[in-house]
């Protein structure tokens, strides 16, 4: 799950969630890689490249909510439609997609098979060291839905924990099964699904008082079902796991050498931000006001 962590679109959309959540910490081949060569006084290359032939490649994992193609060949998703605008605004019209496994993805920008990642990858000190991240254009936490009015007072995982009649939902093979335990949530409290919508089911059907999953694969669940009985908690506490919260940014990726890019990139975004585009982009895909990246940088988040 944007992997890094993973906030559900249809999770979860547990991402995330998930840019998702479990499948974010994938992506690294890579990372220990030279940075990729380029003739001198290319460092602009790409840039020149995409304005002059009036495209841009970008690689994609097709992964909902960040990446990914409709039933109709349509390549959409938070990081395409946000790319699509801020390449616009670059002079670049059209965008292309190359799809590719997440893991690959770093090695794929590295030779060259696309010009930029969009993907909803999380920025991390070991992928910053193979690649030239954008800023964050979201942000992805855990979340939890419970029934209307969240009659046992739950907040944070150890809510959970400290409840020993809540059973919690979440899907097989998730990541955030290895949060709840670390949390203090025995395998006897949760619920194991085979998918993100059996996880709301047994929430609905009272075989849990609630669900988890990243944020966004949350929303997308709970907008789909439509369920006025349900409701995602507002003030949820994030994780604290090995003395780190789990939230996660995702970001576009260059290649080192494409700092220009990155630059104009950045600049572009900067603006989507200021004038609310940025969130109104983001809300189509399931994405809320709580899933902004705030202030932090790509340079803060590449820090060990």
């Amino acid at each position: 799950m944007r992997r890094g962590l993973a906030v559900i679109m249809v999770l979860l959309l547990s991402t995330a969630m998930f840019g998702c959540g479990s499948v974010k910490e994938a992506g690294t081949e890579g990372a220990n890689s030279p940075p990729d060569k380029q003739a001198a006084g290319a460092g602009s290359g790409t840039l020149a490249k995409v304005k002059e032939q009036g495209y841009a490649t970008i690689g994609f994992a097709n992964e909902k909510p960040y990446a990914y193609k409709t039933a109709d060949g349509q390549l959409t998703g938070e990081a395409v439609e946000i790319a699509k605008v801020i390449l616009e605004r670059l002079g670049v019209k059209e965008v292309r997609g190359e799809l590719t496994e997440f893991g690959s993805l770093i090695g794929g920008l590295q030779a060259k098979r696309f010009d930029m990642i969009t993907a909803g990858m999380f920025i991390n000190p070991q992928r910053s060291k193979a690649v030239l991240f954008a800023n964050p254009e979201y942000s992805i936490g855990e979340a939890i839905a419970v029934k209307q009015g969240n009659p046992h007072n739950l907040h944070s995982y150890k809510d959970i924990a400290d409840n020993k009649e809540i059973k919690v939902a979440v899907m097989t093979g998730a990541i955030e099964i290895g949060y709840l335990e670390k949390s203090g949530v025995p395998k006897e409290q949760m619920v194991l699904v085979p998918d993100q919508a059996s996880a709301l089911n047994a929430l609905q059907a009272n075989r849990a008082q609630t669900v988890t999953m990243t944020g966004p694969a949350l929303q997308a669940m709970l907008d789909s079902a439509k369920d006025s009985g349900l409701e995602r908690v507002a003030e949820f506490e994030q994780p604290v796991i090995d003395g780190k919260s789990v939230r996660g940014y995702g970001a576009t990726a260059f290649r080192k050498d494409d700092k220009e890019f990155q630059e104009a990139f950045n600049a572009e975004l900067e603006k989507l931000k200021t004038s609310g585009e940025l969130l109104s982009i983001l809300k189509k895909f399931g994405f809320t006001e709580q899933e902004l990246p705030g202030d932090i940088t790509a340079e803060a988040l590449a820090k060990e």
